[in-house]
């Protein structure tokens, strides 16, 4: 099978490195000249395209699948219209239009869509009731990728991904530090996220995949855990009302605050995939061992 990974960063590069062990064929796709260094570095082909240009786009070779991982760079809701509604569109019509279609064609969504739940559980079934414009626009694209990409004639898959950590981002003074806010907290390790979208497009024929691992846990007890491990004090703790009384937080910053949910991943399991790193304990591993021989940066 031969796939474009359209914002190939974090996770595509990992993407591109397990979808060649099994034996398929990828192409990366950035914007930015470091970009395309990053993915020619780490061995794989690659294709410098704007998602928001159809004639960059056409530069790309024709594929079996794509993948939709743009990002929009953490910037605010004007942005993220851009490059996931109106850039998914167009990659959508564009790699659509061509005389050899993709079969396949998978968005990477967030588990932000869903909204606050007041701590309960939800999956792939729950109905979506974003607070943010962010997630409003995350919202309208997966219907974009679901709709307009099954018109389209491609099978499409919306993978929603929760709090993303791994190598470079385990962010542990944030926890060490404190004081740490309530609420939940719903993971997945890079190598994981990556692992489900690789899942979705060779093994599953599924809409819609949570891509969570198997243990969402308190931020209180998450720090106090990683504190233990790294044989450090535990940190204060404050609650989400203390938190919105300090009055520096934005709008939507307030607004993810107060949002507090469980992310299932029974479906995922009862697929068959199997976890490389099923729970936080042996994913924060290899942060927790550097923290202790005084290497962690």
């Amino acid at each position: 099978m031969d796939v474009a990974v359209l914002g190939c960063g974090y996770v595509g590069l990992e993407l591109c490195r397990q979808l060649t062990v099994g034996g398929h064929d990828t192409v990366g796709v950035r914007r930015s000249p470091d970009g395309i260094d990053a993915i020619l570095e780490a061995g794989f082909e690659a294709v410098r395209a704007d998602v928001t240009d159809a004639d960059s786009l056409a530069t790309i070779p024709d594929v079996d699948a794509v993948v939709f991982a743009a990002s929009s760079g953490g910037r605010g809701a004007d942005a993220a219209r851009e490059v996931y509604v109106d850039g998914l569109r167009t990659a959508v019509e564009q790699f659509g239009s061509r005389e050899n279609p993709p079969d396949q064609f998978v968005y990477t969504s967030s588990t932000g869509v869903y909204g606050d739940h007041g701590g309960d559980w939800v999956d792939e079934e729950t109905a979506l009731d974003p607070t943010t414009e962010k997630t409003t626009v995350l919202a309208e694209a997966e219907r974009v990728a679901l709709e307009e990409g099954s018109a389209a004639g491609m099978d499409p898959t919306v993978v929603r991904f929760a709090g993303l950590y791994g190598p470079d981002r385990y962010r542990l003074t944030r926890y060490l530090d404190g004081p740490v806010t309530e609420g939940y907290l719903n993971m997945v390790h890079r190598t994981d996220a990556a692992g489900v979208v690789r899942f979705a497009l060779t093994d599953a024929d599924e809409d819609v995949l949570l891509a969570v691992d198997d243990e969402p846990v308190s931020k209180w007890a998450f720090a106090d855990w990683l504190a233990d491990e790294c044989g450090v004090s535990r940190p204060d703790k404050q609650t989400v009302e203390e938190r919105l009384d300090e009055g520096d937080l934005s709008t939507p910053a307030e607004r993810r605050l107060r949002t507090s949910k469980r992310c299932s991943n029974d479906r995922l399991r009862e697929l068959g995939y199997g976890f490389s790193y099923p729970t936080y304990r042996e994913g924060y591993r290899p942060a927790i061992e550097s923290f202790r021989r005084g290497e962690y940066k």
